[in-house]
């Protein structure tokens, strides 16, 4: 921030330009406001400035998502979206639930599964390609997006009341000093601003904190979902398969699991996802990732297949017990940034497309009264009101009983969902923040993975490059440390250095100094965005910001 002042006391002042809603995050939650809110404007036959900051190269670039989409909010957007030509392209077919020892698989009969996890009238999709269309369609009803404009700053009226965001600056050295290519960022005002960042988003962090949103909430759990898309043989592709595993190779203690969907063009999503709240600083999800594909019942699949592309992502898996208060004077969090992902159905897409419309409606009502800046407490009493409250309600106690370990919490959530119909008579509360879990490296033993083959399993830096991921060298480093000796001194000394594990992407690397002495090298430019080290760093000291514009992973299909 000081370095901002100090540009802005040599460059400034930052050109402005006001709307009426402004949006942060141009995925599934910030276009579905965008569009819900023109088309009100249409139907009422008024005027409603919109505008969406992505800080991905392209709308959908830093999209990452498994996915088995519920069409069920999209409908409500789009009743004709077949007509309209939505990439929803592969309903499933078939579901298979199964529990993994070490070399067998047991498969859960269909009887026995939860009606969370069957995907009738559900289509396997590229979530990225969902939202690449979802951005078409707001541009044609008048939405301005601008793709490769991060939101880097939130910009407060003096009733402290949210005024609106500030894009970064561009062209900016590694030091933090104008360079000849040197844009100053621009001031986006708005009566109303969404924050619709995704998971742990940077901007709606600090919004939490400001407002205090969380009071009286659990704290927010997090899971890291790390993805891979294969071409695979046409002889073993099964259009609208959809697998989901639990068990190997995490341990009973560790909450996770695989899913592995056939889509279109005999191409196969295959994913895990680790719990952040592990133990084990030994643990690497990646690595777990890759075992998991050599399993007897997994492996087949991929061999004599291409892997195509590469991509990890947080989740935010709290569920309605962490979910915090979800406006403020001045603006809302929608989607992911507030965490309305169902866990128990993997799926937050349907979610996200509904907390934006909401809020949508909510603000679109405020402005026809002629208000600003207030808080629009009708978008949480509408949530309230909706078909997703009843879901995530329904779903609140699948995360909790999970983290009591594999065979407990299958049983327990069995009853739960089975007997009870998501009505038990009691929430199940989440105790401590992921980075609390962390145990001293001491307590375990290390472990050993495989190395990758290069055919079905790969090395991080392999996988970062089909991401295309890629920032500029010499811009300043996104990956902040509030105190730069606690990697070395802490981290290190007590818990075997997690950050150059649970990072998917090599960005976290110790290496010995001239002097023999430890020192933590962080590679931002292979950086994919999934927020895992903001979130899992034991002492919170490594602080995610958002780097140059257009920075980052540009996911094809994923």
């Amino acid at each position: 921030m000081t370095e901002t002042i100090n540009i802005l006391e040599q460059y400034g002042p930052r050109e402005a330009m006001e709307y009426d809603v402004v949006i942060v995050g141009g995925g599934p939650a910030g276009l579905s406001a965008a569009i819900r809110l023109k088309q009100l404007a249409a139907e009422k036959g008024q005027e409603v400035s919109v505008c969406v900051l992505e800080k991905g190269g392209e709308v959908g670039a830093h999209i990452l998502s498994g996915a088995v989409m519920d069409p069920i909010a999209l409908n409500e957007l789009f009743p004709n979206w077949k007509e309209l030509g939505a990439p929803l392209n592969t309903e499933v077919t078939e579901d298979r639930v199964l529990f993994l020892t070490e070399t067998k698989a047991r498969a859960t009969p269909n009887f026995m599964i939860p009606k969370m996890l069957t995907n009738h009238g559900n289509y396997i999709v590229s979530l990225a390609n969902v939202v690449r269309w979802l951005g078409q369609q707001a541009e044609a009803l008048g939405v301005e997006v601008f793709p490769g404009f991060p939101a880097a700053e939130i910009l407060y009226n003096e009733d402290g009341s949210v005024k609106g965001v500030a894009t970064g600056n561009m062209g900016v050295d590694r030091e933090g000093n104008p360079t000849d290519a040197f844009q100053l960022g621009m001031e986006l005002h708005a009566k109303y601003t969404f924050f619709a960042e995704g998971s742990r988003g940077h901007l709606g962090k600090q919004l939490m904190a400001k407002y205090d949103l969380n009071k009286g909430k659990d704290p927010q759990t997090y899971g890291i979902g790390i993805k891979e898309l294969w071409e695979i043989d046409p002889a073993k592709h099964q259009p609208g398969l959809v697998i989901h595993t639990a068990g190997w190779p995490l341990d009973n203690s560790t909450y996770g699991g695989s899913f592995l969907y056939h889509l279109e063009n005999n191409q196969v999503a295959v994913g895990f996802v680790v719990g952040l709240a592990y133990q084990n600083p030994y643990l690497s999800p990646y690595e777990e990732f890759q075992r998991y594909k050599t399993h007897p019942a997994i492996r087949g699949f991929f061999e004599g297949g291409k892997r195509i592309s590469y991509g990890a992502r947080a989740i935010t898996a709290g569920g309605l017990q962490s979910l915090p208060k979800t406006v403020f004077p001045g603006g809302a969090l929608i989607g992911c940034d507030a965490g309305f992902l169902n866990t128990s159905r993997i799926k937050g897409s349907h979610s996200a497309i509904k907390t934006g419309m909401l809020a949508a409606e909510s603000a679109f009502e405020a402005l026809g009264a002629g208000r600003q800046h207030d808080e629009l407490s009708s978008y949480p009493a509408a949530f309230e009101q909706s078909w997703l409250y009843k879901e995530l309600h329904a779903a609140r106690n699948f995360k909790p009983w999970m983290s009591k370990g594999l065979y407990l919490g299958t049983v327990m959530t069995g009853i739960d969902q089975m007997i009870f119909k998501g009505k038990a008579p009691w929430t199940l509360r989440h105790k401590h923040a992921d980075h609390e879990m962390l145990r001293p490296a001491s307590e375990f033993t290390p472990i050993v993975y495989p190395k990758p083959d290069g055919k079905l399993t790969f090395d991080r830096l392999s996988s970062v490059f089909i991401s295309n991921t890629n920032h500029a060298e010499d811009q300043p480093v996104h990956l902040t440390l509030k105190n730069p000796s606690i990697p070395v001194d802490v981290n290190l000394a007590k818990y075997a250095g997690p950050e150059q594990r649970y990072c998917p992407a090599g960005v976290y690397e110790f290496v010995k100094t001239d002097a023999g002495q430890d020192h933590l090298q962080i590679n931002a430019q292979n950086c994919v965005h999934c927020k895992t080290c903001d979130i899992k760093d034991p002492t919170q000291n490594i602080v995610w910001v958002t780097p140059e514009g257009g920075g980052g992973p540009n996911y094809p299909n994923m």
